[in-house]
């Protein structure tokens, strides 16, 4: 039984296993998004994301501790250059991981995992240009919003007392010939 076993082995000895995350999270900063099996990209997201938290502080104590971890300077640099400029102002959460189809070899459960501020598609850009397109309504009518908001209050005014019936309605029914 597993009772109480937090750390996910991946089937591999200590050793092998931190050479794994420590690859793969130098791959993760390197290229911002890698394909991996979904059991590798969770326990990849619970090691690299305390890494990129303390890259938000650009201490030289930080800079030891991530290097013990990644014994990789180029993933330093670009980890407390560009992606700390990136993640300054998020709490958490830097990753994302997407599931992909089964592998074909073996059926391996197959993910993607990036860095969500990396990402173009689900970007702020993308968010800000979305909100910025014209909303049409069904009650609308014909949808031209532009040329509706040209026209003055007065205009609109006067084109609809002109379209108003000036004869006055029959009061009783003695005037339409009926009977009362």
């Amino acid at each position: 039984m597993r009772h109480g076993d937090k750390i996910k082995n991946l089937s591999r000895t200590a050793s092998h296993r931190s050479a794994l995350l420590c690859n793969l999270t130098s791959q993760l900063i390197q290229y911002k998004r890698i394909t991996t099996t979904l059991a590798k990209a969770k326990a990849l997201r619970v090691f690299a994301e305390p890494l990129i938290t303390r890259c938000k502080t650009d201490t030289m104590h930080n800079r030891r501790t991530v290097f013990a971890y990644l014994q990789d300077k180029e993933s330093i640099k670009e980890l407390f250059g560009v992606i700390s400029d990136k993640v300054g102002d998020r709490p958490g959460g830097y990753t994302r991981i997407i599931k992909l189809p089964r592998r074909a070899g073996d059926a391996a459960d197959m993910a993607m995992i990036e860095l969500v501020d990396f990402n173009e598609i689900y970007g702020k850009d993308n968010e800000a240009n979305s909100t910025k397109k014209t909303r049409r309504s069904r009650r609308s009518g014909s949808g031209n919003t532009e040329a509706k908001k040209s026209e003055t209050p007065a205009e609109t005014k006067t084109e609809t007392t002109e379209e108003v019936n000036t004869t006055p309605a029959p009061e009783s029914t003695e005037e339409l010939g009926g009977e009362a």
